[in-house]
């Protein structure tokens, strides 16, 4: 390879990765939270333009008491204009237990929103758990 061949093979690499930070993909990462015994964590599934519905899978586990809250009436949406968005539907396991998993549902937000955070009240300690992301 020439040192000229070279240099505009830098140049292109330095170029792709400064796009790549632009054009990053929203950060739709796991969150966690354990507090009280009680271990919750959350993944956005389909956050997209265009979705059906806004998906999220979330998991509870617990060894201290059963896990009794309904999820479709305990969680709140809110985006960055603060606006609160409830919950269309809970397709997962019922109230009870110390193992639920499920994905709860959310009609599409209109827009596009710089991050969503999620509210789930009652699950434990702290009396509400927020789980945040970045969509762009």
């Amino acid at each position: 390879m020439t040192a000229y061949s070279s240099m505009l093979l830098t140049a292109a690499l330095s170029f792709s990765v400064g796009l790549t930070s632009v054009f990053a993909a929203p950060d739709l990462e796991r969150r966690t939270s354990n507090a009280d015994g009680v271990s919750v964590a959350v993944k956005p599934l389909d956050v997209a333009a265009g979705a059906k519905s806004w998906d999220f899978e979330v998991t509870m586990n617990t060894h201290i008491r059963p896990l009794v809250q309904d999820l479709a009436k305990v969680s709140t949406l809110v985006d960055d204009s603060g606006a609160r968005h409830a919950p269309t539907a809970w397709k997962g396991d019922p109230p009870g237990g110390h193992h639920r998993k499920g994905v709860l549902q959310f009609a599409p937000l209109a827009g596009s929103p710089a991050y969503v955070e999620l509210q789930i009240r009652g699950v434990g300690t702290p009396d509400v758990r927020s789980f945040r992301w970045q969509l762009r």
